[in-house]
């Protein structure tokens, strides 16, 4: 994660409605086998969301120094296109309920370049959206002259919910020409923008900066009855009705508004519903809609559509967010199985034959969704079709379950599926390990802490035995953590385990290196007593972290050494002494070369060096197998992990000199105290003094 994330959107990027920002960890198919695997430092984070706009919706631009005019619009019982433009390419040539709009105001009047912005509101669903420029004149307004302009061109741009640009739009085209038709216009707030060009160019040889053009702005919005769509109005649409399931929390399934099909069940035969006419005869292109509505805060679950049939299914689906879908425009669409948008990331097919259709449209945009089955007439099946809305896709395909999270207003519910240790993806429906690798993998990580056995035996072999009770305490609990840790069996809460696990394990490491010294018991008590302190803190918090490995060690290099300066002390004391009074430099400095071999004959034959090298190097397995864990190669790795730190003790226990007075050992050299054997009186029979007999 970045130090600083910032996202700018200006406002041909955005759009009216509710916004989502989300921050995702480990998006995709991904194996996570232990929680302790995410070792990573944690970051908190705080965002910073503001919007920059103009008070009122009428204005726009950097400073909110130009307008945006509306169009007043009024319901028009019949209105002919034709009569306007006859040579235009329009689909239907009289449309009833439609929408006729234009300017209330005078015809505006702005020269080449300049651009001119309106809007205008879709409140209902709509066929088409028409937008043309009437009474095209020039205006010279420097003599005032006005000339008819019949060949101007008069760009038009137009953009759903957002301000158009000549780069970024919807749709454009010349509306001096003929009229700029959007078929299956979306619900909700168009804006169009009008910029003139080359006026100078179509005056001839007129060249003059003060040339505007005037032209009077009409839109027609066309729409049909209730219950009817298409073109010719004669297709079939139908309301959705929203039916909660009382047995799932925040679903809902949809059923049509219509008397054609029963309204107690989930799914609705489709048949019944289906348009029996085409728009263009002869052509097997017939479309029935349904229209449903997604409630705010619901952006968080998926659309499920299922289709099932007794035979092959024909039908086409099409889906549009904000409208009725068509060939030319859709969000989402099924013809077959090799022909959909399996593309697309918000889509999801399951499934699917000849015989059944099964997608979902994941976290649906709020707001109306039409949808069109696009099918022939000659169909004779027997169709069944469900459409819900679900919180995860396909219940976390049985392998995890489904957790649901509110925002900061609790108005939004956003759902997400937690896998099994065995499966990932959004859905759960990725195999990432078979059952009988999950087994071998469970059995390697909770096995592999039989190799406690081995320094827990060592200690008690040499009557260590708070060292041995530590030992096995700490191979056990290691066991027990990982068992639960694979979802095997949880003998105590996970927290509880994980404490156990890490503290022992800090503290068998620790008490390997004290156990070295020869120092007094007490001393040892104290030093323990601090250790044990010091790694339950560690334990506690963050236990996972890499850091914790060099924290262990470098307390108990500190250990061993406190216990070997305190051992070094009280056998060199003399030594001190001597030093203190010498005023010879020459003296002095054999003296301290003598102490220096003296020093390092006692660690040299303190340990046995050989396992001291194999425990150093055990060690280091541990730690690069520490470092090389991932989520796909934590159960090896991690095992070998086991088995080297826990040999690494073993060898370190038995590189302990335990007794100095061995054939084969030589005492330390030192300062010792001479002792008399008095095992024969002084003198002899004739009153003779004999030598006095002293040992070492």
């Amino acid at each position: 994660m970045q130090k600083n994330i910032s996202v700018k959107l200006t406002n041909e990027q955005i759009s009216p409605g509710a916004w989502y920002l989300g921050f995702f960890n480990g998006v995709g198919a991904i194996r996570t086998q232990s929680k302790m695997i995410i070792r990573g430092p944690s970051y908190s984070f705080t965002a910073n969301i503001s919007v920059e706009g103009c008070t009122t919706s009428t204005m726009w631009g950097q400073y909110c120094n130009q307008s945006v005019d509306p169009l007043s619009c009024v319901r028009s019982d019949s209105y002919n296109l034709t009569e306007q433009f006859p040579d235009s390419k329009l689909n239907n040539k009289t449309t009833e309920n439609g929408i006729f709009c234009r300017n209330s105001f005078d015809s505006p009047c702005h020269g080449n370049g300049e651009i001119k912005v309106f809007f205008l509101d879709v409140l209902g669903i709509a066929e088409q959206l028409i937008i043309m420029a009437m009474n095209v004149t020039f205006s010279m307004t420097q003599s005032n002259n006005t000339l008819n302009a019949g060949g101007a061109n008069i760009m038009c741009f137009a953009r759903h919910g957002a301000m158009p640009s000549e780069i970024l739009h919807d749709y454009s085209g010349d509306i001096s020409n003929g009229p700029l038709i959007v078929d299956s216009p979306k619900v909700g707030r168009w804006y169009i923008t009008i910029i003139p060009v080359n006026l100078s160019k179509e005056l001839g040889e007129t060249r003059n900066a003060g040339i505007q053009v005037c032209y009077s702005l009409e839109w027609q919005v066309l729409e049909c009855p209730m219950g009817k769509a298409g073109l010719n109005c004669k297709w079939e649409r139908y309301i959705l009705q929203t039916v909660i399931r009382k047995e799932t929390l925040f679903e809902s399934y949809y059923i049509p508004v219509s008397e054609k099909v029963p309204s107690d069940s989930a799914a609705f035969p489709l048949e019944p519903l289906l348009s029996n006419s085409s728009y263009d005869e002869g052509q097997d292109n017939t479309w029935t809609y349904f229209l449903l509505d997604i409630p705010r805060g619901a952006a968080g679950g998926s659309i499920h559509i299922q289709l099932t049939s007794d035979t092959k299914i024909k039908h086409e689906i099409y889906a549009k967010s904000g409208g009725l879908p068509s060939l030319q425009s859709w969000d989402y669409y099924y013809a077959n199985r090799t022909n959909n948008s399996v593309g697309s990331m918000f889509f999801k097919l399951y499934n699917s034959s000849e015989e059944k259709v099964d997608f979902y449209i994941l976290y649906v945009r709020e707001g109306t969704w039409g949808f069109g089955i696009r099918h022939v007439n000659t169909s004779k099946s027997e169709t069944v079709m469900s459409v819900s809305l679900e919180r995860c896709p396909k219940r976390c395909s049985s392998h995890g379950q489904c957790r649901n999270a509110f925002d900061a207003s609790g108005l939004t519910l956003y759902s997400f599926c937690a896998c099994d240790r065995d499966h990932g993806g959004f859905d759960c429906s990725v195999e990432l390990v078979s059952h009988r690798g999950h087994v071998q993998q469970s059995v390697a990580l909770i096995a592999s802490n039989a190799a406690a056995l081995l320094p827990a035996y060592q200690a008690l072999r040499q009557k260590a035995f708070a060292e041995w009770v530590l030992f096995t305490a700490s191979g056990i609990s290691s066991g027990l953590y990982h068992a639960c840790d694979v979802g095997t069996w949880c003998a105590l809460s996970f927290n509880v385990l994980q404490f156990m696990d890490f503290w022992l394990s800090f503290m068998a490491v620790v008490s390997t290196f004290i156990y070295l010294t020869t120092i007094d018991e007490a001393l040892k008590r104290t030093i323990h007593t601090v250790v044990a302190i010091l790694t339950a803190m560690m334990a506690i918090t963050k236990a996972t972290r890499s850091s914790n490995i060099i924290l262990v060690i470098s307390i108990g290099a500190a250990g061993l050494l406190i216990g070997l300066l305190v051992e070094l002390s009280t056998k060199f004391r003399s030594f001190s002494l001597r030093f203190g009074f010498c005023m010879n430099m020459v003296d002095r400095q054999q003296t301290i070369m003598e102490w220096l071999r003296n020093f390092m004959k006692t660690i040299l034959r303190r340990f046995r060096w050989g396992f001291v090298l194999v425990g150093f190097a055990a060690l280091a397995m541990a730690a690069i197998s520490w470092k090389l864990e991932t989520s796909q190669s934590y159960w090896i790795w991690h095992s070998i992990w086991h088995v080297s730190i826990y040999t690494s003790s073993f060898f370190f226990l038995c590189s302990k000199v335990s007794s100095l007075n061995s054939e084969n050992q030589r005492p330390l050299d030192g300062t010792y105290e001479l002792t008399r054997q008095d095992s024969m009186p002084r003198g002899d029979s004739e009153g003779r003094e004999r030598p006095e007999v002293l040992t070492i």
